[in-house]
């Protein structure tokens, strides 16, 4: 199959906040027409951007120049059942991913709460879950295989090209268009997930007990309220008992997404109605159990749309961090219907990770898609750069590059491949030039 490249219309990510309008837009059908593509922009003098599935807030993917759409490049290469790993295709959604591997008795070990990003797209980003010694999706690669600015097509991993390996799992972008990749798997196993209701002061006073006593904790906290409610995955010898329809759907559909859309739309046309409404969702949750494969109990579906910002910071700094938040919104006018998000991650090696080198915990804050964010994200942002906070390459910030410097020790390392790989910037945008500098 021959890819396709056409004049292109305007481009928009998932919450509506980032649109683009580049000259082309062209889907190849294989790595060898995906490097051609690379050369002739560069010899046309243009920018060169692969877009996802658009699930990030930030115009990391906006270009003005070449939008490559990965559509074309999707499915399994291989699975190395010795090795314990399987090759995937750069445009492979995750849901798709989880659904092969599911189907060969495989999973991956660790994924973030949503499956609807490409494996390059969530990767490039740093998309992760929560895991007390399981990391991203990131550091669950093994190898990649990258087109850099020359339509040199390079095979990294450890052994292979080790430097770019080491940086280009969480690359965004800027070294090149990631056209495969190799993650660890391993045989498919079963979760318990026990989600409960509970104190604001409790949480925070036991997070340390919390995340010690289980592979996976986080927990969502209501502003405008002291209920949150918590979330403990554990792996489980079974029986499998996954939700019943009726109360799966009634939790995961009619009050996350169905009612959640109808109290936002009021919150928003309507902010001093927000705390009664808090006050009410925080307790329509009620506490349950259930066991399922992996991905089923990693990730929910996301039908409210919506902008967000999150920021990792060492985890011995985030709940006093999240105390200032609450603080910070009890002396504010700002009311705020979305639930603040927390989770962790163990240190990991990856150059720009937002855990690179530092035990991490993640608050992440919301907002219903057309509310005014801009106070709400800056109060916060405010908190959290003063606890060192690393912000989500893919969520809303408004850091640069000097500030990034400081708080990512192996900043000067990535600069130093990009301007190797890619000197002329031909993967760069305004999003780049503003993190990782000119």
């Amino acid at each position: 199959m021959t890819g396709a490249s056409r004049t292109s219309g305007s481009w928009r990510n998932w919450a509506g906040n980032v649109t683009a309008r580049p000259a082309r837009e062209v889907t190849p059908a294989s790595v060898d027409e995906l490097a051609a593509t690379v050369k002739r922009a560069a010899d046309d003098g243009l920018k060169v951007k692969a877009v996802g599935t658009g699930h990030s807030f930030t115009a990391t993917a906006a270009t003005d120049g070449v939008l490559i759409r990965p559509g074309l490049l999707t499915g399994i290469r291989q699975i190395d059942r010795t090795a314990g790993t399987v090759t995937v295709e750069s445009g492979t959604p995750l849901k798709r991913l989880n659904l092969a591997l599911a189907r060969e008795g495989l999973s991956l070990t660790n994924m973030g709460d949503i499956m609807d990003q490409t494996v390059a797209g969530a990767t490039s980003t740093g998309t992760h879950g929560t895991g007390r010694e399981s990391a991203s999706i990131a550091a669950q690669i093994r190898g990649l295989e990258l087109v850099t600015a020359d339509g040199t097509v390079l095979t990294c991993s450890e052994k292979e090209n080790p430097d770019v390996f080491a940086a280009a799992r969480i690359g965004l972008g800027a070294l090149g268009v990631i056209t495969a990749i190799t993650f660890a798997v391993e045989p498919v196993f079963l979760l318990t997930a026990r989600e409960e209701p509970m104190g604001f002061d409790r949480v925070t006073a036991e997070f340390d007990q919390l995340v010690a006593e289980n592979e996976h904790f986080e927990f969502y906290w209501f502003p405008h309220t002291g209920n949150c409610n918590t979330k403990r995955n554990n792996r489980s010898a079974g029986p499998a008992a996954p939700p019943g329809k009726l109360a799966g759907w009634i939790d995961d559909e009619f009050l996350s997404n169905g009612v959640f859309q109808v109290a936002c739309t009021l919150g928003r046309a309507v902010p001093a109605t927000i705390p009664a409404i808090a006050r009410v969702s925080s307790r329509a949750l009620s506490a349950r159990m259930y066991t399922d494969i992996p991905y089923k109990v990693f990730t929910s579906p996301r039908r409210v749309r919506f902008v967000e910002m999150e920021y990792a910071l060492p985890r011995e700094a985030a709940m006093g961090a999240l105390r200032e938040v609450k603080a910070m919104l009890e002396r504010s006018p700002l009311r705020v219907g979305f639930p603040v998000e927390v989770r962790t991650a163990p240190a990991d090696d990856i150059a720009l990770s937002t855990a690179s080198g530092r035990e991490s915990a993640y608050i992440a804050v919301h907002l219903y898609r057309g509310t005014p964010h801009q106070a709400y994200f800056t109060a916060v942002e405010r908190i959290m750069t003063a606890h060192g906070g690393r912000p989500h390459w893919g969520k809303l910030h408004t850091r640069d590059a000097g500030y990034l410097a400081e708080v990512y020790p192996r900043f000067g390392e990535f600069s130093a491949l990009r301007d190797r790989l890619d000197p002329e910037r031909l993967f760069t945008n305004d999003y780049l030039r503003r993190v990782l500098g000119a």
